[in-house]
């Protein structure tokens, strides 16, 4: 019997908008009346869950790549953080880059705003409507700290760094740097143009299973969604995984199933059905 229902968000349960509209959160708090957990597993560093359109439903969360695990009065659960040491040397080995520090105290970034927009010039013109109008709605993270020198920032627990690099030269290095530091850290990004960096023994998958045994749950009671590279941990763990017809293909040959888009609401029509499902077989029995 499925009691929890682990999903990232973009690509996955929200709409094609990157919203959680009224189709959504019907679902959801059907599933979550019938005593059954629904748990964003995202990348976004969200403080609280009760932004992003969740705002009224009692949701954990497993935030920015699983390293931050909260509850659903937005209490901090569980934290993964990067050796303090890599983020240093990260902030000092690469000036030129804006790196966004997510922390339980929210988001750090050792450059500009101006340097954080710039990253977003690799993405097409429609996805970046798309999320200019997210950020227009709120939905978008915890309020942002910019130029914040490498003290600042190391005074926080770092959980996560994201960034992305517009010059090939840099991301060459970049990259290099952290396969040489594979041992201690890993990148996971949603969408290849982007670095997530978390410590190596954080994923989705890690937090997902850490929550679900919090709450007394057997990793066979989960079912897990996803889309993309960061979802890919997550989906190999649990048996009951399902990815996005919308998904990559990677995504798609680690979940055991693919359903339909979220263009569609495949993901909340999906639990709702596995609910009802499990609900008729009870009573048959």
């Amino acid at each position: 019997m499925i009691k929890m229902f682990a999903s990232d968000l973009d690509g996955t349960l929200l709409n094609a908008l990157h919203e959680a509209d009224g189709t959504i959160r019907r679902a959801i708090r059907e599933l979550t009346e019938a005593g059954l957990h629904v748990v964003p597993a995202t990348g976004r560093s969200t403080l609280p869950i009760g932004e992003h359109g969740f705002t009224g439903l009692a949701l954990d969360a497993c935030c920015s790549n699983g390293s931050i695990v909260r509850d659903s009065h937005g209490e901090v659960l569980r934290t993964w953080t990067i050796d303090s040491q890599i983020t240093e040397e990260l902030l000092k080995e690469f000036p030129d880059i804006c790196f966004d520090c997510s922390t339980p105290d929210g988001m750090f970034s050792s450059g500009s705003f101006e340097m954080h927009q710039a990253g977003f010039k690799k993405d097409s013109p429609i996805k970046r409507i798309v999320m200019r109008g997210m950020r227009a709605r709120g939905g978008y993270h915890e309020e942002q700290y910019f130029d914040q020198s490498i003290g600042d920032i190391l005074r926080h627990d770092v959980c996560k760094i994201n960034c992305r690099v517009t010059s090939p030269e840099l991301e060459r290095d970049l990259k290099a740097y952290l396969a040489e530091r594979s041992d201690r850290v890993v990148n996971a990004p949603f969408d290849p143009v982007m670095f997530e960096i978390t410590d190596v023994a954080c994923n989705k998958g890690e937090s997902v299973a850490w929550l679900a045994s919090y709450y007394g749950i057997a990793e066979d009671e989960v079912a897990v969604y996803g889309d993309g590279g960061n979802d890919i941990a997550m989906l190999k763990r649990f048996r009951h995984s399902y990815a996005t017809k919308n998904a990559s293909d990677a995504a798609k040959a680690a979940a055991s199933a693919t359903i339909g888009s979220c263009m569609v609401h495949a993901v909340p029509k999906h639990m709702l059905a596995t609910m009802r499902k499990q609900n008729s077989r009870t009573v048959i029995e």
